[in-house]
């Protein structure tokens, strides 16, 4: 139990489970930021309908596939990241795809190399800090590779994208159900190299009743700058409109202004009780603006991120 607590990445389930579901978020961007796609293997286990999947989203006109598998055919490592779905493969080191469906067909191996990962310390096993000890949360978040340098290729329907020196990323969730409304906001395409971000909000079930909670960071220049609910620091301003939103957050040395313009959105597929039924919206070529300044208002920092992913469920404004 120990060794998967402090080791998010790993498969955190069992087969045996009921009502829950795991899944693997690796995002790839070409070096000329022409293509991002978005594959997401995973479980969903429920009664009634228990199976593997691997979703697939591509920037390109928000296109989505959810391709299924019997369970038999999910296998893992319990030491490290190492999944197979089908004949597919993912660990924290490359993905190897070999994906057939009535709509797609798609083949080909990426390398990563260069990987940062997420800081761990005994008290925080990952982004969610010490709520990592807490047994009873609908959904859990972990960070992967905050950023990793890309090599290979694919093909898609015989069409080939070279992904050579482009950019990586990989989280994952598990759990019950996906928060009932969140906004989630992630990109590693800044113009500095290294630099990469994620922020993302929720309303939190909590002993019979909630809370809304948040996690972010900004890594830059070889640091982590953090900001989350349970390291004290605020969410102190959101606007938002069709075309954009604007978040604030501080904590007691920088603030960090953030500014998204939206850009298309694809239907995505999120659990409920395990089952992979609801529909969500989901963007992975947006825009992030983001402004570092310290606790005197001085600017540190500014700069943009390309093929940025983002999910807004708009319930959670009305809760913020």
């Amino acid at each position: 139990m120990c060794l998967r607590l402090y080791n998010p990445e790993v498969f955190q389930g069992s087969l045996s489970k009921k009502h829950y579901f795991e899944g693997w978020y690796f995002k790839h961007v070409t070096y000329d930021l022409s293509y991002t796609f978005s594959f997401i293997p995973g479980v969903s286990l429920v009664e009634n309908d228990p199976h593997a999947f691997i979703q697939i989203m591509s920037a390109d006109h928000g296109n989505t596939d959810y391709i299924r598998y019997p369970l038999d055919e999910f296998r893992w490592d319990k030491r490290r990241l190492l999944l197979q779905v089908g004949s597919s493969t993912f660990t924290e080191r490359g993905i190897i795809l070999n994906i057939e469906s009535e709509r797609i067909n798609l083949t080909g191996q990426i390398n990563f190399s260069n990987i940062i990962k997420y800081p761990k310390s005994i008290f925080s096993p990952g982004i969610m800090g010490w709520y990592s000890f807490v047994p009873f949360m609908e959904c859990n978040h972990g960070i992967v590779s905050v950023n990793h340098d890309l090599q290979g290729e694919i093909s898609i329907n015989r069409n080939v994208i070279d992904f050579n020196k482009g950019k990586g990323y990989i989280e994952k969730d598990w759990g019950v159900s996906f928060p009932e409304a969140w906004i989630w906001i992630q990109s590693n395409n800044f113009k500095e190299h290294d630099t990469s971000f994620s922020f993302s909000i929720a309303k939190i079930p909590w002993m019979g009743r909630f809370f809304i909670g948040f996690i972010a960071f900004l890594y830059l220049n070889k640091k982590f700058y953090l900001y989350s609910t349970y390291n004290k620091s605020i969410v102190s301003e959101i606007n938002h409109d069709k075309n954009s939103i604007e978040i604030t957050v501080r904590n007691n040395k920088n603030i960090l202004k953030i500014s998204v313009i939206k850009n298309t959105f694809g239907d995505l597929r999120a659990p409920v009780s395990g089952e992979m039924s609801r529909r969500i919206k989901e963007s992975i070529d947006s825009e992030v603006h983001l402004q570092l300044f310290d606790k005197y208002h001085n600017l540190e920092y500014e700069g943009t991120g390309k093929s940025v992913g983002l999910e807004i469920v708009e319930k959670i404004f009305d809760y913020i």
